[in-house]
């Protein structure tokens, strides 16, 4: 293992430390703001981080920016990629390099309420590639725990409770 992937486990392995000794530093809540600005682009705000989202041309948008869909996408595929490399490192798996890449087959009727098919995804793949030295069952064990504790493969993968809150506003001015 490298110097970078010591680090990793490093932090890994004392959080990991912290939060079994106090579950309570685990918990919270995390906010992602959404404004909806101009046509369909949306400002998209979290901590220090901002993010313009939009829809291309052919659905009505601007194409100012990366589609929802890219960005769970993305979400799913850089959870993964991050969580390879922490496992690796707590590990010791070596890796030299690693891509994720995430396909989702799609039957946009359901999106625009066309017949009876369901919106979102009918399938999504990942496909996982590793360049390491490590024997190749090391990294397939690595991967499956990897895989195991992944937030967004549970996300993606696992119904959860999602709840909806309204409030209405008169418009200001």
């Amino acid at each position: 293992m490298n110097e970078r992937q010591e680090r990793i486990k490093t932090t890994f392995e004392r959080n990991a430390r912290a939060m079994e000794l106090r579950p309570s530093v685990a918990q919270g809540t995390a906010r992602t703001t959404v404004k909806l600005r101009e046509g369909m682009t949306c400002e998209v705000e979290d901590g220090p981080w901002k993010l313009v989202v939009d829809m291309g041309e052919k659905s009505g948008g601007d194409n100012k920016g990366p589609n929802p869909g890219v960005l769970g996408r993305a979400a799913l595929g850089s959870c993964l990629a991050v969580g390879y490399m922490m496992w690796a490192s707590k590990l010791g798996v070596p890796i030299a390099g690693l891509t994720v890449e995430v396909e989702a087959d799609y039957d946009s009727r359901g999106y625009h309420g066309v017949g009876d098919v369901a919106p979102g995804y009918t399938a999504i793949r990942y496909i996982v590639t590793v360049e390491s030295d490590a024997p190749e069952a090391e990294v397939a064990a690595m991967l499956d725990t990897a895989d195991k504790y992944s937030d967004y493969l549970a996300v993606f993968r696992d119904p959860q409770e999602v709840t909806r809150e309204t409030r209405i506003l008169a418009p200001r001015g």
